[in-house]
């Protein structure tokens, strides 16, 4: 190895805690067990927990515990944007995204101007800090690209980024995978890397020296999402609540997603795999599913939860995925691509803290309103840029009715946008709209 190698490898090698994990030996004899054991406990519904947010008394009441809690500085949010666009066909960071709105917004800037609309709603002099967690593949655009942006009207020093960890891969014998000299074999953390890379980064020091004690944690690609929403955060306030999570009900028993339920009374994400046809199916006397808690990416924590409960607990929550993972071989002096599985590599999944909540809340909220994924490419069926914009263009209309406008023109556009500046939930409208025809597609 050259010097330079030698010293890239020293510098990997030093970021890397091997004292924080297990070794996999050791790792997959717990997953056994956590498996046998979870064959044995019993799975229950969490519908007692939550609340929903139809309840217009209960969002009357909580909403203000929310806004006073921002205007009193402690609240931040924190968004997942570790991915790439590539499923979009977008090669970039998926934040960086236009879905074609009239006004050209990417998913960045739409969180930003909410965020500055809440600052506004809260009377908070300062504003609202945002962390962005980026991965290894798209920091250094990210950065760039809000800073050229000016961060889109946030002070540059309340938007503070960190980097998803990453985690060494091992083969069979427990030792760390050389993929060529200099430079070891590593995966990303996964998103449950969030609460490590919170502490390494500073981030976790830079929350506690600026006063915020409460932490909503999304992902960046909800087009609808609500950052720091009042109404979910002064929930979780009202029912002193260590750990939250906002969900959507699923439209079908068969959904394939994961459902916020219980293991030994415990709160977790079953996965849909997990539940069977029988319990997919129980409904409640209402007609309602039972097991319908649609887990949507959308947390809320006490800064208290993640520094003294989780973070301590971190070691127990990996998982193992067995993987080809290419390996340098000193005979042939190449880097060798295997073709079976020849490592593991170790991820975490973000909700897997669930269970270490004792005062977890469940908040419901209507799919039209609050969740429209940007996942696939243009012109597919579900949870594309076409389907967001058409949610986000149908809630821009249903605000200028509530507000007293009526609506004219093409009525059906997708086209149709209301700046988050301007209104964070439907607020204030009434001057531009009551009693005015405005005709579709609008910008407001």
């Amino acid at each position: 190895m050259s010097e330079t190698e030698k010293q890239a490898l020293y510098d990997q090698l030093s970021t890397i805690e091997l004292d924080k994990i297990p070794p996999i030996a050791d790792l997959e004899a717990l997953l056994k067990q956590q498996e046998a054991d979870a064959a044995n406990q019993k799975i229950t519904p969490l519908i007692d927990r939550v609340a929903y947010s139809s309840d217009a008394a209960l969002v009357e009441k909580v909403r203000p515990l929310g806004l006073q809690a921002i205007q009193e500085g402690k609240v931040a949010a924190l968004v997942l944007a570790g991915g790439q666009g590539t499923r979009l066909g977008f090669d970039h960071p998926k934040g960086m995204y236009n879905i074609g709105l009239p006004s050209g917004r990417t998913l960045f800037q739409m969180i930003v101007e909410r965020l500055l609309r809440l600052q506004v709603l809260s009377k908070a002099e300062k504003q609202i800090p945002l962390y962005v967690m980026t991965s290894p593949i798209n920091h250094d655009e990210t950065v760039s690209f809000f800073e050229s942006h000016n961060c889109f009207g946030m002070n540059r020093a309340d938007v503070i980024f960190f980097q998803q960890g990453v985690l060494p891969c091992f083969d069979t014998n427990n030792k760390i995978i050389l993929e060529e000299p200099g430079k070891i074999a590593v995966a990303p953390d996964g998103n449950g890397g969030i609460y490590p890379s919170l502490e390494k980064s500073g981030s976790l020091a830079d929350m506690e020296q600026r006063g915020i004690t409460l932490v909503h944690v999304f992902a960046i690609d909800n087009s609808l999402v609500k950052p720091a929403d009042p109404v979910y955060v002064g929930y979780c306030i009202d029912q002193n609540a260590d750990c939250g999570n906002k969900v959507c009900w699923k439209t079908d028993a068969h959904e394939k997603v994961g459902v916020v339920a219980a293991r030994d009374n415990k709160p977790c994400v079953i996965e849909y795999s997990e539940i069977t046809k029988e319990m997919a199916e129980q409904v409640d006397p209402t007609g309602r599913l039972v097991f319908g808690a649609g887990n949507i990416c959308n947390h809320f924590y006490t800064l208290d939860f993640i520094k003294n409960t989780i973070l301590p607990n971190f070691g127990n929550l990996y998982h193992l995925a067995h993987k080809k993972i290419p390996y340098y071989e000193d005979a042939t002096k190449t880097t060798v691509k295997p073709t079976s599985n020849n490592g593991v590599k170790l991820e975490t999944f973000i909700f897997d803290v669930f269970p270490l909540s004792q005062r977890m809340a469940i908040w419901d909220v209507t799919r039209e309103d609050e969740f429209a994924p940007v996942k696939n490419a243009p012109g597919e069926a579900s949870d594309s840029p076409d389907t967001a914009r058409a949610a986000i263009s149908n809630v821009a209309k249903r605000w200028v009715t509530a507000a007293g406008g009526n609506l004219t023109g093409k009525v059906d556009s997708d086209q149709c946008e209301i700046s988050p500046l301007t209104s964070f939930a439907g607020e204030d409208l009434e001057a531009l709209v009551k009693g005015k025809d405005i005709e579709c597609p609008f910008a407001l």
